[in-house]
């Protein structure tokens, strides 16, 4: 049996910074949206083991390698894999690529032999703070680190425009940006974030502008003043808001409305020859990762 499963990117429509826990991350709320650039996962069965995970565009190990490692740890006993991922997230871009992949081969895995969704979920915190809010492609409001995670219903319609960086950004080294800018909340002010965006939380919401605020964008910013461009290139163009996604690079314009695609696309194409690597992109659900059989 072979099998074709898409692992959707992430943008976070807002990012709220809290203090540093035990465990050395950071307090997070955050509301993340899957959305429809993604990596494909082509999955066959071996003939013997052990496993094996490639991706021609990343040199290091890929984490949904690593996943699938953690997954046998625990006493998963599906068939050896081959598992060739095409990249389409851009590496390292702040749109949660790696992890994307890693949920990918755990919702692969769980579809060849059942896994207990305990053990699912637990393989998940370990691989990072990312990974649980993409086991299943959506909305979600993230907490904790970002780990935990409440699925919440779509909002009102939008789309994107994403504008990919040719440079990279580690996520600890804007982390470690945002500590030396003295960005982080304590616990009270997060919370008070926390509850603000709750209220605005309903199906079918379009969330203000005074919400949709990533707080790692200026650690970012420090760290690569050119992404200022990109923000600045986005809003030209008629983006409601403008964000960088996660700990960045990547930056995104956020479109409201019936006509969303059709304004996303139009600043494409405005943006296109100052940046080449700009795509659109729509929100998706639990559906579109969803492993399909073939061949």
């Amino acid at each position: 049996m072979k099998y074709v499963v898409r692992a959707p990117a992430k943008v976070n429509l807002c990012l709220f910074l809290g203090p540093t826990r035990a465990d050395g991350r950071h307090e997070l709320v955050t509301l993340f949206e899957s959305v429809s650039l993604a990596d494909e996962l082509s999955v066959s069965v071996r003939s013997r083991p052990p496993d094996a995970v490639r991706c021609d565009e990343i040199d290091d190990p890929n984490l949904a390698a690593v996943a699938l490692e953690r997954l046998r740890a625990r006493g998963w006993e599906g068939p050896p894999l081959h598992v060739q991922v095409a990249k389409h997230i851009p590496v390292a871009g702040g749109m949660g690529g790696g992890s994307a992949d890693a949920a990918a081969v755990l919702r692969l895995a769980n579809r060849i032999r059942a896994v207990p969704h305990q053990t699912i979920d637990d393989v998940a915190v370990e691989l990072g703070a990312d990974v649980p809010s993409q086991l299943q492609p959506g909305l979600a409001l993230g907490t904790g680190a970002g780990e935990r995670v409440q699925p919440h219903q779509p909002l009102a319609p939008h789309a994107f425009v994403v504008v990919s960086q040719r440079y990279r950004l580690a996520t600890r080294e804007v982390y470690a940006e945002a500590d030396r800018l003295a960005l982080p909340h304590d616990r009270a002010g997060l919370q008070e974030k926390l509850d603000l965006l709750r209220t605005e939380l309903a199906p079918g919401a379009r969330l203000p502008s005074g919400l949709l605020v990533n707080e790692l964008e200026p650690a970012a910013l420090s760290l690569l003043p050119q992404i200022e461009e990109s923000l600045a290139g986005v809003r030209d163009a008629g983006a409601d808001d403008a964000l960088v996604s996660g700990s960045g690079p990547t930056v995104f314009g956020l479109f409201w409305g019936e006509d969303a695609m059709r304004r996303a696309a139009e600043s494409q194409a405005s943006l296109q020859d100052q940046f080449p690597d700009t795509m659109t992109a729509t929100p998706v659900d639990s559906a579109f990762g969803e492993p399909r059989p073939y061949g």
